[in-house]
């Protein structure tokens, strides 16, 4: 994307889904693991605040992810290039479902949403210098009603593992959907509108600048 660093930028997270996403729309970038906690994609408490809404704990935890990645890529004396982050979680009646702890509470989650109408909210925050911007994206997806067994081989096949609301929209959680209004993207962990524009907007900033250096004697 012209005007973006030649490097591209760091992606704050290690999820597959947002490689892919990234890669789809021709972003450069490389991967900004945390060296301390193997398994996390950052240092931050990701619990939910007291009487927090969905829509402000996805956003808030997805700035803190990019706050995160910066520091470390500042600690670490890594070139600067922007930041990038996201967080996704699903609410259902305004409560939070995040990832389960288990498998157990996978199916539970499960069987919450069958049948049902719920809502899938991911915040992607980019973060470069002093600057910190993020985009909420909002969908809404709706099950078919699931039976016991439908849920069990499901939570069996691992793709609950580790995934807000327990599915993966883009694996074999697709049957469940009757259907979806909003981000396809957004639901599957970075919502590319609203990561474009971000990511337009910091290059659009960054262009003049850029201009006035290879114009400079």
């Amino acid at each position: 994307m012209a005007g973006l660093p030649d490097r591209g930028i760091y992606l704050a997270s290690r999820s597959p889904r947002r490689r892919e996403l990234l890669t789809q729309i021709g972003v450069r970038y490389k991967l900004l693991l945390f060296r301390a906690h193997p398994g996390r994609e950052a240092d931050v408490d990701e619990a939910p605040l007291e009487g927090e809404a969905p829509a402000a704990y996805v956003e808030r935890v997805a700035r803190i992810k990019a706050e995160a990645g910066w520091a470390s890529l500042v600690q670490r004396n890594l070139p600067r290039a922007p930041v990038l982050a996201a967080d996704t979680t699903v609410a259902l009646d305004g409560a939070i479902l995040a990832k389960p702890a288990d498998r157990h509470h996978a199916a539970e989650m499960l069987r919450s949403l069958a049948g049902r109408r719920h809502e899938v909210l991911t915040a992607v925050a980019l973060k470069h210098d002093e600057r910190l911007e993020s985009a909420l994206s909002r969908s809404e997806v709706e099950f078919k009603p699931l039976g016991d067994e439908e849920i069990r081989q499901y939570v069996a096949s691992g793709e609950c593992d580790d995934k807000a609301g327990a599915y993966a929209i883009q694996g074999r959680a697709a049957r469940f959907v009757v259907e979806l209004r909003g981000s396809y993207s957004g639901v599957m962990g970075l919502p590319l509108y609203e990561t474009g524009r971000l990511l337009e907007r910091l290059a659009a900033e960054r262009e003049p600048k850029a201009s006035v250096r290879r114009g400079a004697r």
